[in-house]
C-alpha cells in the first residue's frame, strides 16, 4: 500500500448511514481487500478517476498504476481520464502514446531511446493519438487491453482480453481483438436517453434512494427519478 494513502482511508463503510461506501475508503469492504477506490489509490498528474470505479486484483488493487498503466510518460503529457462507477478487472491494460514508435521514417526502431548521442536531432512527438477517455459506469473484463487515444463511452462493456483499437459508443458490448461489436445494450433512443439522464452524476443521495430503479429497466422511472 502507498505510503501517502490516508491512515483514515484504509477500511470499510459503517455502512450506518444507509449511503452506501464512503468514496473516500481506499478498501471499502474490508473482507474483500483485493477490491479498491481508485480515486484514493492513484495520485498521477496525468490521471483523473471519478469517485466509486474499482480495480478488483487479488495481488493487490494498490498497485493499479504500476501494473496496468503501461508507456505512460510525463514528457507526452497524455491523459487517462476515467469517469465514475466503473470496474475493471484484474489485468487489465491501458498502453497510452509513449508505446508508439515513429512510422514516418523508413525505420521504426527507437534510437532516441537508447541515448548516448542517437537523440540528437530528434523531438519526441507529443500525445499522438490523444488522451484516453473511459466513460462513466465504463465494465472492462480481466486483461483487456484499451490502446493510445481510445475512447470508451458511458454504460460500455469490454470483454476478458479484448483488444480495443478504437472508439467504443456509448452502452456498447465489445470483444475479440481487435475488439467488435457484439450488440448494442439497449436501442439507440433508449441509449440516447440514458446518456441525457447520466445517473451517474446524481447525488449519492438520489442514487442511493433509487438504485432499483438505476438497476431496473423502466426508462421512464429513471427519467422521473432525474433531478430536475
Amino acid at each position: 500500500m502507498p505510503a501517502d494513502i490516508p491512515e483514515q482511508s484504509v477500511g470499510q463503510s459503517d455502512g450506518v448511514s444507509g449511503m452506501g461506501p464512503d468514496p473516500e475508503l481506499a478498501f471499502p469492504l474490508s473482507e474483500f481487500p483485493q477490491l479498491g477506490f481508485l480515486n484514493c489509490l492513484v495520485d498521477h498528474p496525468h490521471v483523473t478517476i471519478g469517485d466509486y470505479s474499482y480495480y478488483d486484483d487479488p495481488d493487490g488493487p494498490e498497485n493499479f498504476l504500476e501494473k496496468c498503466v503501461k508507456y505512460h510518460f510525463d514528457f507526452i503529457g497524455d491523459e487517462l481520464i476515467i469517469g465514475r462507477f466503473c470496474a475493471f478487472a484484474t489485468g487489465v491494460q491501458f498502453i497510452m502514446n509513449g508505446a508508439n514508435h515513429a512510422m514516418d521514417g523508413f525505420s521504426t526502431y527507437p534510437f532516441a531511446a537508447m541515448r548516448r548521442g542517437w537523440e540528437a536531432g530528434y523531438e519526441w512527438p507529443k500525445n499522438a493519438r490523444g488522451n484516453t477517455h473511459i466513460g462513466n459506469d465504463v465494465w472492462i473484463g480481466r486483461e483487456a487491453m484499451v490502446m493510445p487515444g481510445v475512447t470508451i463511452g458511458d454504460g460500455a462493456i469490454v470483454a476478458a482480453r479484448a483488444v480495443v483499437t478504437r472508439d467504443v459508443p456509448a452502452y456498447t458490448i465489445v470483444a475479440g481483438n481487435p475488439a467488435r461489436t457484439v450488440k448494442q445494450r439497449f436501442d439507440q433512443d433508449v441509449i440516447d436517453r440514458l446518456c441525457r439522464i447520466a445517473w451517474w452524476n446524481w447525488d449519492i443521495a438520489t442514487i442511493t434512494r433509487n438504485l432499483n430503479v438505476i438497476r431496473g429497466t423502466d426508462l421512464e422511472a429513471m427519467e422521473r427519478a432525474a433531478p430536475q
